[in-house]
């Protein structure tokens, strides 16, 4: 698996790399040189922007990247070798899945780390404040960082989503007619089932009614266990995924 793991890293370094070596130069070259008050008003607000702009920029080689990593899996030649392979179908799942979810997590946190620490900047508040004790004092701040875990493992859930209607449309729909649209439907109906199943946490929040549409407003314990659920449907899907890799991938 760890060999799998490099190659699929390797795979989709080389945008991604070079993209984040220039986002994460460019966050701190403007960070010190704001944390010592030597950019004016009008730079500061100059490199706020570039570094807002540089989140979009880095989010889409990030989805390039992951196209690039996930067509080794179904797509000759990379499929091939996939399939010549003496491992278990679900360690290349899981290899392919944590390089795509970690060079994510790391390169969106950086980008975004950069804007929100230019932004206090900008506001006048630096970075000399011990980050611990700020969290400490301010449950806020602690709420804040409550909010990743739910954000973190629904990322997980959407890349299984689209991982296993990819496997879907090259093993069970491909020889069918309109398979890609059957794929499509497919994917409309587990992101509706997904929608649903957020109703198993009504009693964890207070839920709001809009017509049609429904708002359920969660707490910490809410929080904790909405992450939970998205982990729990990101596992399905993998072990699901995982069991058609090892029926037939037609490549």
């Amino acid at each position: 698996m760890k060999a799998q793991f490099k190659y699929a890293f390797r795979a989709g370094l080389p945008l991604r790399g070079a993209t984040f070596a220039a986002i994460l130069v460019l966050n701190l070259v403007f960070v010190v040189l704001g944390a010592f008050g030597l950019l004016p008003f009008a730079a500061l607000v100059t490199a706020v922007s570039l570094s807002g702009t540089a989140i979009a920029v880095m989010m889409a080689m990030n989805i390039v990247s992951d196209i690039i990593i996930a067509r080794r899996m179904f797509s000759a030649p990379g499929a091939y070798l996939h399939a010549l392979t003496p491992a278990p179908r679900r360690q290349i799942l899981l290899s392919s899945s944590l390089a795509m979810l970690i060079m994510d997590f790391v390169t969106m946190a950086v980008a975004i780390t950069g804007v929100v620490v230019l932004s206090l900047q900008l506001a006048g508040v630096y970075t000399e404040i011990n980050l611990w004790e700020a969290i400490q004092a301010n449950t806020e701040a602690l709420y804040t960082l409550l909010m990743a875990a739910p954000l973190l493992t629904g990322y997980m859930l959407i890349l299984m989503i689209i991982l296993f209607c990819v496997s879907m449309r090259r093993s069970v729909f491909y020889n069918i007619p309109a398979g890609g649209l059957l794929t499509a439907l497919l994917a409309i109906a587990i992101i509706y089932a997904v929608s649903l199943s957020l109703f198993i946490l009504a009693p964890f929040g207070v839920v709001t009614r809009f017509g049609l549409f429904f708002t359920i407003s969660l707490g910490s314990l809410g929080i904790v266990m909405s992450a939970l659920l998205f982990l729990v449907q990101a596992v399905v899907l993998f072990a699901l995924t995982a069991k058609l890799l090892e029926r037939k991938v037609n490549i």
